[in-house]
């Protein structure tokens, strides 16, 4: 079998890019895929892609996959570019991993995705798009309030004072977000509460791994407690030190009501194969979704796939797993390939309700290695 990792290597080329970090980090992830896929019968090779669209073509050609696990998540350092490549790999007809166009691009225009989410009755916080300061003059939404920018991921744009309490804070982090990103801010309510995350995986069946949340330290003493773009990508930060993913201690009823909550937003914005969606819980028990992501980091120190590892899939089967996914949706059945072991088989088989194994997953939920959370 011909696999190719699709990946974007465009984190150079823009000297003042707020998401440099997040974008280099894609190559780790394609290094690390193709070292967990190689073996056997597979032959694995890597495309590269920074700004030019139509090389990924080319690429194909020379290549010729029976399958890309695609991990594009922006062209020419741009988050909106993730859409143009299974657009692209559709047309040719060629397989892929991971979610659609239309759910990339629904779940990065964070105004849409919520739009969708309030019109299914899907839990999500109140919101406005701003396109100018001006514009606030008519915002209605009580404080707290938190400001992002509309069309970006990975905590991109988030920091404490993203946070705010009045209205002069408001207007400077509104201003923030329009200069240095250059597209509409989203303002929306800010739910001071946990914050949950629900990885997803498969369709038929869809099943979440085990849920993880967020445990804010020291460093987030006297300040909001939101995942910054620092504690996510700068491991030497204290805000990175401090926030660590760890486990969730639910109760089962409210374990059940956010997996509810997650699956009804997966299915709004029509995602598949894998993913997360992040949830805060507020002091009376309700989830809220925050945000939504398809095709989320696979990394292996990444929260998914420590997850995944929890629920007892290496992290081999899991890249697998995906590829299968991708096979299944065109061919109409599993992928069948000898080369692999009896025993990844039975570790594909064992984790199809992850679930119903409640005690065992737990105990192994948080495992050591590099600390990563999950862009």
């Amino acid at each position: 079998m011909r696999i190719s990792i699709l990946h974007n290597r465009d984190h150079h080329l823009l000297e003042d890019d707020p998401g440099r970090e997040a974008r280099e980090d894609v190559v780790r992830v394609a290094a690390a895929l193709e070292k967990a896929l190689e073996g056997g019968k597979r032959k694995v090779s890597l495309i590269a892609v920074d700004r030019d669209v139509w090389s990924i073509g080319q690429a194909l050609e020379a290549q010729r996959p029976d399958v890309v696990l695609n991990l594009c998540e922006s062209l020419a350092a741009d988050a909106r570019g993730e859409m143009v490549v299974p657009a692209l790999l559709e047309m040719v007809g060629v397989p892929y991993t991971g979610n659609s166009a239309l759910a990339l691009g629904l779940s990065l225009h964070k105004d849409k995705a919520k739009e969708l989410l309030l019109a299914r009755g899907v839990p999500t916080p109140q919101f406005q798009v701003v396109q100018s300061v001006g514009e606030l003059i008519s915002l209605e939404l009580p404080f707290p309030l938190i400001v992002k920018p509309a069309r970006e991921d990975a905590s991109v744009g988030i920091d404490f004072d993203a946070v705010v309490q009045d209205r002069a804070a408001l207007g400077r982090a509104v201003s923030r977000v329009l200069r240095t990103f250059h597209q509409p801010a989203l303002v929306e309510r800010y739910i001071d509460g946990r914050e949950i995350y629900v990885p997803l995986l498969g369709n038929h069946p869809r099943r979440a791994l085990p849920l993880t949340e967020i445990h804010y330290g020291k460093a987030f003493e006297n300040k909001p407690r939101v995942l910054t773009y620092k504690a996510k990508w700068d491991e030497a930060s204290p805000e990175c030190t401090d926030s660590a993913a760890r486990p969730a201690s639910l109760t089962p009823a409210l374990e059940r009501r956010c997996i509810e909550t997650a699956m009804a937003a997966w299915a709004a914005l029509d995602c598949r194969d894998y993913g997360r969606v992040d949830l805060r819980v507020d002091k009376d028990g309700q989830p809220f979704v925050i945000d939504i992501n398809p095709n989320c980091d696979l990394h292996p120190h990444s929260g998914f796939a420590k997850a995944a590892a929890a629920a007892g899939i290496s992290y081999p089967d899991l890249a697998w797993h995906l590829i299968e996914l991708a096979q299944e949706r065109s061919h109409g059945n599993s992928a069948i390939e000898t080369s692999r072991s009896t025993a990844a088989r039975r570790t594909s088989g064992a984790h199809r309700d992850v679930h119903s194994r409640r005690g065992g997953m737990r105990a192994r939920a948080h495992r050591p290695g590099g600390r990563r959370h999950q862009p």
